[in-house]
């Protein structure tokens, strides 16, 4: 099994800058992919940056050239730069995990939330 617990969210004014990380823990040689969703209010949970192994980092549309995903696998983790913040980006950000665990494959865990506010 794979754990992952995400801190850095806060309140931030529109066009700030906010940092968000994620330490992954337990079978972690399992993890195939890293990442970020995230879930506003009344929305549904969406992909917000995605960073398979050995793979080119996939971003939402609405964040791509004002967020930037990284990992650090020395370390088991991944952050998430988030740069000219919007409104619109005010919601729980989830770190994501994808793994395989025996016969298993492509197993996801989402930990819990940190809330990112965007607000003046």
């Amino acid at each position: 099994q794979v754990q992952v617990v995400a801190s850095g969210g806060g309140l931030v004014q529109p066009g700030g800058s906010l940092r968000l990380s994620c330490t992954a823990s337990g079978a972690i040689f399992a993890i195939n992919a890293l990442g970020w969703y995230r879930q506003a209010p009344g929305k549904e949970r969406e992909l917000v940056a995605l960073l398979p192994n050995g793979g080119s980092t996939k971003y939402a549309d609405s964040v791509k050239d004002r967020f930037t995903a990284s990992r650090d696998n020395a370390k088991n983790t991944v952050s998430l730069q988030m740069s000219s913040l919007k409104p619109e980006d005010t919601a729980e950000y989830f770190c994501y995990a994808r793994y395989n665990y025996g016969h298993l494959k492509n197993l996801e865990t989402w930990g819990l939330g940190t809330l990112v506010t965007v607000s003046s």
